[in-house]
């Protein structure tokens, strides 16, 4: 039985954790059984949830709604579904614990909807005057990546002031630095996302920070 407890304290700390974060963890779990399960046996994701695949460049302007639910519910051509995890662990679960699952479900949108919508115009228009093949346009922005640097960027106001700047620039540059180097409709997606989880503070007012204050000291406790 005490050779047990360990692993029992573990679960049970998993458990709780979980049970803090379902939104996070509902997605993981839709992710890997729609990418990881399914995927396999489908020759393209919209004969699953009856999406349209991204098969032609007037896809998102007909049929938008449609188009940012396959992103939500696929993973990237390639994606490891458990780095997806452990970032979704990292990232998602600590901020919807902290903000509240629907406060967070907000944040996510505002991350995702107007980063998808700017890169895949920008994608449209660039393969419409021949910057980009026509091919590029059928590219689908996925909300994993512009999910998890909004929310990374909403985690700014969730350290204490001293560390917040550092930590926003850091962000930003992470998400900038591809820009630079031939970017693509991910890395836009991806840093426009980072401005709109920056956005994001009003969500977050009365949320808190990872240090709370300590009480002051008053009367005879402050004089010992």
């Amino acid at each position: 039985m005490e050779r047990n407890r360990p692993a029992a304290a573990v679960a049970a700390a998993i458990g709780r954790w979980t049970a803090r974060s379902p939104g996070t963890y509902v997605w993981l779990t839709v992710l890997l059984v729609t990418s990881h399960l399914l995927g396999p046996l489908l020759p393209a994701a919209g004969e699953f949830v009856r999406l349209p695949a991204p098969a032609d460049p007037h896809t998102l302007a007909d049929r938008p709604s449609q188009v940012f639910l396959a992103g939500l519910l696929w993973l990237p051509e390639g994606g490891h579904w458990v780095l997806c995890a452990v970032l979704f662990t990292l990232f998602h679960a600590p901020a919807e614990q902290w903000l509240g699952t629907l406060r967070w479900c907000a944040a996510v949108a505002v991350a995702y909807v107007p980063a998808g919508l700017l890169a895949e115009a920008v994608l449209l228009w660039a393969s419409r005057h021949g910057h980009a093949p026509l091919s590029a346009s059928n590219s689908l922005v996925y909300a994993t990546d512009q999910g998890l640097a909004g929310i990374a960027a909403v985690l700014t106001y969730r350290l204490p002031r001293v560390w917040r700047y550092a930590y926003a620039f850091a962000v930003l540059v992470f998400c900038g630095v591809p820009l630079g180097a031939g970017p693509d409709v991910t890395d836009l997606g991806r840093f426009t996302a980072a401005l709109a989880g920056l956005a994001c503070y009003p969500l977050t007012r009365g949320r808190g920070t990872a240090v709370a204050r300590r009480p002051r000291a008053t009367g005879r406790a402050a004089a010992q």
